[in-house]
């Protein structure tokens, strides 16, 4: 039995689909909404540090896209640590934890790798 949390934000349908997935191959999950159960700045570091700081920002959201040409142009893993904690949006989605190993994004492939499906 695996210990597998979600991070995200409901109403992303990246995150629709992937809880979908889960749900349909019987998988137990919680799920933690950055804008309802608040974002931790430490557990956020350690999937920087996990993932890649690059990789967790999320640069094809319109939050980002909003951003002046200068924050993008100077943007590095301390300023995009601040972004991310202030904006969640900006975080790429999904967030998988899965018994204490990150993964991004949901690929219905790599879902099924991870849970041998």
């Amino acid at each position: 039995m695996h210990q597998v949390t979600m991070y995200g934000i409901k109403n992303c349908d990246t995150i629709k689909k992937a809880k979908k997935w889960l749900e349909q191959h019987g998988i137990d999950y919680s799920f933690h909404d950055y804008r309802q159960d608040g974002l931790d700045s430490t557990w956020l570091k350690n999937a920087m540090d996990e993932l890649g700081w690059e990789l967790v920002l999320n640069k094809r959201g319109t939050t980002y896209r909003q951003l002046d040409q200068e924050a993008k142009d100077n943007m590095n893993e301390t300023i995009a640590h601040e972004v991310m904690l202030s904006q969640p949006a900006m975080i790429k989605r999904p967030i998988l934890e899965v018994d204490n190993k990150l993964y991004i994004g949901f690929k219905a492939d790599q879902y099924s790798e991870v849970f041998n499906k």
